[in-house]
This record gives structure tokens, C-alpha cells and sequence, in this order.
């Protein structure tokens, strides 16, 4: 267990194996130990160094409840404040669905920083889409009253929250904050040349076109897991396999 100071936070992280690293990203609401659960980590640290930290306000991290700690590129700020405290100039990454968002920030911010990137659980939208409406999930987490959330949305993200032990205002924060939507045109714009896997479970309704992000991406490739949703696609060993073959085969 070790913890370090990103600009007044502070951020938990766990590692396991050696070698080159790979740093894992989870998503909102859950945590590492949750979200990498499984055979991730074990599967990964075979063959690399792997650091998987709890993003600040999940997990043993840091609990700002003020929503400016999260505006912004701040939640990438705090990777990129990991690999510096790791002494690590560059790394594979992974990030799952809030992680991916954050990952796709540092590919556009930092792509000297990463060798190769995955991209769970996301997809994207056009500046003309409505982007996600965050609102009803910040208020469903700061509800009294959990049974009389009616958006399903919502109180299935109150769920989670509470059954990943989180901090519910935190994480209330944390969705409330200034955190704008990347369209596709402005991941294009920025002509990502980072290796990319995309993956995503053909039931996966919430998180934008993956096809879209892909195209944004030049090179880039999609895997779609037959059947699995957003909650069940990190569970599924296709997924395991297919992020070992993408890594061993990025450039150097």
C-alpha cells in the first residue's frame, strides 16, 4: 500500500510485478481493487510492472467534496503527478470508462507520456450531440432517500457507489464538477498517433459511439465484446486477452 501527494490529495495506488509499466484507470464510482479485480492485475504483472491507482475521491484516495478538486484535466493531472513521483517517463495505460475519459485527455495532453493506450467503456459524441446529463446522477448520490430515485440511470449509479463502500459525496463532486465532454471532432483535431485499443461491450448503451472514437483515432482499433454491458465487459476474458496481445505488439 503506498500513497503520495498530487497537489495537496492524496492518491493511493498498489503495484505488482515487473518490467515495463502499465498503469490502470478505473471508473467512476468503483475503485482498483474492484475494477482490476480478477485476473487483471495477476494476468498483467507476469509480464510488467503494474500500478493501479484509486483516482481521487474513490477508493482509499484522497475525498475533496468540493467539485473544483475535480474540474478540469485534474484527475490526469494526478497520472501524470504518479508517473513523475514513480520516476517513470513512460508507460502503458488503461483506462475504464470514466479512466478511459481521463486516459483520452492524457493522449491528447501527453502523448509523449504513453506508449500505448486502451480505452474501456467509452465512445464518443459530435459537438452537435447533448452531451451526458451528469445532474441527475450528482443529485441521486446526495438523496436522503435512496428508494425514491426514480431516474434508472441514476439510482442504478447509487447502487454501485454504495457497493463499491465509496464516498457518496465525493463522488457527488466529482460528477457536479467542470469536466466538459470530448467530442470527436476535438480528439481528431489533436491527430492522436499513440497505438489505441478501443473496447466495449456490444451492450454498452451509456457512453457515446465507439465507432466515432474510433475514427477520431487514426489507427486505432475496436473490439466489441458480444453481449457484455457496460458494468459486465471488464469481467470478461476476452478482454484479458485481447489488451495482453495489444500491448505486446505496440512499438516501442
Amino acid at each position: 500500500m503506498a500513497y503520495f501527494d498530487s497537489n495537496g490529495v492524496q492518491i493511493h495506488f498498489e503495484e505488482q510485478g515487473s518490467g515495463e509499466a502499465v498503469v490502470l484507470v478505473h471508473g467512476f464510482a468503483s475503485r482498483a481493487e474492484h475494477n482490476w479485480g480478477g485476473d487483471w492485475i495477476p494476468t498483467l504483472a507476469r509480464d510488467y510492472r503494474v500500478i493501479a491507482l484509486d483516482c481521487r475521491g474513490h477508493g482509499q484516495s484522497g475525498k475533496p467534496h468540493d467539485p473544483a478538486a475535480y474540474a478540469g484535466e485534474t484527475m490526469g493531472d494526478d497520472v501524470i503527478r504518479l508517473l513523475d513521483h514513480l520516476g517513470i517517463k513512460r508507460a502503458l495505460i488503461m483506462g475504464y470508462s470514466m479512466g478511459g475519459r481521463i486516459v483520452t485527455g492524457l493522449l491528447m495532453s501527453h502523448p509523449e507520456r504513453l506508449r500505448a493506450a486502451v480505452l474501456g467503456g467509452i465512445g464518443a459524441a459530435t459537438g452537435a450531440t447533448v452531451a451526458f446529463n451528469r445532474k441527475p446522477i450528482a443529485d441521486a448520490l446526495l438523496a436522503e432517500d435512496a428508494s425514491a430515485i426514480t431516474n434508472p440511470v441514476a439510482k442504478g449509479f447509487r447502487q454501485f457507489a454504495e457497493s463499491t463502500g465509496n464516498d457518496l459525496k465525493a463522488l457527488a463532486a466529482c460528477m457536479g464538477s467542470a469536466r466538459p465532454d470530448l467530442t470527436a471532432e476535438q480528439i481528431a483535431a489533436k491527430k492522436i498517433r499513440v497505438p489505441v485499443m478501443i473496447v466495449i461491450g456490444t451492450q454498452d448503451l451509456m457512453v457515446g459511439d465507439p465507432k466515432l472514437l474510433r475514427d477520431a483515432i487514426p489507427g486505432s482499433k475496436l473490439v466489441m465484446l458480444e453481449g457484455r454491458d457496460h458494468l459486465t465487459a471488464p469481467f470478461d476474458p476476452l478482454y484479458v486477452k485481447v489488451v495482453v496481445e495489444f500491448f505486446k505488439s505496440a512499438p516501442a
